[in-house]
């Protein structure tokens, strides 16, 4: 909207380009360019592009815009009318998944606006859920009658075909109902409506060398019909047809109901605007060392970042393109705080037990580099009180409107396991996921525990309703070689995928479905003016 004006006798031709940039190197890469739009200053591009979304990824984005003058594909040949920056993941967390920015890059002018909407392709999310019976089947043994299974296979582009489907054996019975099966569209017919479904009757053996009953085709189009005429199937055995003159069919198979269900995926419930509200606890325990110490795990290091800063960085960035506020709460525990040196195991950062928020993840660095020098590193390693503290928040918004991520950086040995086990259990059923990144040289068995990715995580008999915890140590992800920027990169990547799949588990167990997302952008429609 509103794009500088380049040309002297109409208006500019824009053309918009887009660049990703390289984790490593930074450096930009072009990912494609839109159509020209012919004089106006008001394009609505029409090209898509299509981009790979990982939620634990950070995706740098570069909209830069120019007025073409020539058929030349040479940028450098055209008017530069401004450029935007972004980040996949802020456009994908805005409201509605639509990002509107300023254009920036000619000093001293205004550019105009650019407005990017995104949406997640549905190549095919669903499911079905369908249930077949059969009649009159030929009977394959000597002694009873037959055990009737079904086998699904879809056909590939070659004419092959792929199994994709079993269903249960129906013991001693020519006239078997299975059991509803659930299977997503894309194993079904690769998301291909037309695409040939064939389904082959055996009769079960012990031995494995089972009874070719007959077979039959279909195809999602016809099964979606749902019961009726339709689909009723004469299961036919070539063989048999061959042979036999008088030979009619070797029973039928009858679907007797068809459920689509569409599975919702994380981005349903963002662009729904649900909210995820990132919160940070610090261990200020005196095993870190003395901050004014390089030795220190605190080290205030003038020229890097510690391994605190680091790992809080990493995650943070990424998480704070979901929170619309970009405003975190940011505590501290094990620590004793002037002006009587009492022990905390929850104290705000900022010094304002009211009000812990700060602003962005620079106002938690901030403020975690005043807490350093204002309080005195003590004891013991408590993490319930900290993790009581967002599932008090997370329990008052159990409506699917807010997500709580909790990032505990610590150098290790725990000292209340039992209580942080009781917390964990309790906040398995609450809306919120617990990070924790380990630091410095510990063993961390402890942690191991906690995750629950081997054995699910109990306190007093009580299993977590859902896994909660994700664990890294820090330590496996320092690279030799000094390049943080990748380093950093795979520690939010690995702490951060399990994040959209904790949060579909509690969405489900709820039954809480993604709310509308806004009606999507309409641009205004222009009055011509007429001259009279």
């Amino acid at each position: 909207r509103n794009l500088l004006d380049r040309d002297t006798f109409s208006k500019s031709d824009p053309i918009c380009v887009l660049y990703t940039q390289a984790i490593g190197n930074k450096e930009w890469r072009e990912f494609g360019r839109t159509e020209v739009i012919d004089n106006t200053l008001n394009p609505d591009f029409v090209r898509k592009f299509i981009m790979d979304y990982f939620f634990e990824e950070r995706e740098n984005l570069r909209f830069d815009f120019y007025d073409v003058d020539s058929k030349s594909p040479n940028l450098s040949k055209h008017d530069f009318l401004g450029q935007m920056f972004c980040t996949l993941g802020e456009i994908v967390g805005s409201q509605g998944s639509r990002l509107e920015k300023p254009i920036v890059g000619i000093p001293g002018k205004k550019c105009g606006t650019v407005i990017v909407t995104a949406e997640e392709l549905g190549c095919c999310r669903d499911s079905v859920l369908m249930q077949f019976c059969a009649n009159k089947l030929d009977k394959k043994d000597f002694f009873g009658k037959s055990d009737p299974f079904l086998v699904f296979h879809r056909s590939n582009e070659d004419g092959s075909f792929t199994i994709c489907h079993k269903t249960e054996v129906v013991k001693n019975t020519l006239n078997p109902v299975w059991q509803a099966f659930k299977i997503s569209v894309r194993a079904l017919c690769n998301g291909d409506y037309d695409r040939t479904i064939k389904i082959e009757v055996y009769d079960w053996d012990r031995d494995g060398s089972h009874d070719f009953i007959g077979e039959f085709t279909t195809s999602y189009r016809e099964l979606s019909r749902g019961q009726s005429q339709f689909n009723v199937y004469e299961v036919i055995n070539p063989k048999k047809k061959g042979k036999k003159k008088k030979y009619v069919n070797s029973g039928t198979v009858t679907l007797l109901s068809f459920l689509i269900e569409t599975e919702v995926s994380f981005l349903d419930y963002i662009k729904g605007g649900t909210q995820i509200n990132f919160t940070v606890a610090i261990d200020f325990t005196a095993s870190n060392g003395n901050p004014s110490q390089p030795t220190s795990l605190h080290y205030m290091n003038p020229y890097q970042l510690n391994a605190y800063g680091m790992a809080l960085r990493a995650v943070g960035e990424i998480i704070q393109d979901y929170d619309s506020d970009k405003m975190f709460p940011a505590l501290g525990f094990g620590a004793r705080l002037p002006p009587d040196g009492r022990v905390s195991h929850e104290f705000a950062l900022n010094g304002n037990p009211q009000n812990p928020y700060c602003h962005g993840i620079d106002g938690v660095m901030e403020a975690y580099y005043r807490s350093l020098k204002s309080v005195q590193l003590y004891g013991p390693t408590n993490f319930a009180p900290v993790i009581n503290h967002v599932a008090r928040y997370a329990a008052s918004v159990k409506d699917g409107s807010q997500y709580f991520v909790l990032l505990i950086i610590t150098d290790g040995v725990i000292s209340d396991m039992a209580q942080t086990k009781e917390s964990i259990v309790n906040a398995s059923k609450l809306p919120m996921s617990i990070i924790i990144v380990g630091v410095g040289p510990a063993e961390f068995d402890a942690m191991e525990e906690l995750d629950g990715d081997v054995v699910r995580i109990s306190s007093r008999g009580r299993f977590a309703e859902r896994d909660i915890v994700q664990f890294v140590p820090f330590r496996d992800y320092i690279d030799r070689s000094g390049n943080h920027v990748l380093s950093m990169a795979r520690l939010a990547k690995d702490v951060l995928a399990e994040i959209p799949e904790q949060f579909l588990s509690y969405m489900r167990v709820r039954g809480i479905k993604p709310s509308p997302a806004p009606p999507p952008y309409t641009p205004p429609i222009h009055v011509l003016q007429t001259q009279i």
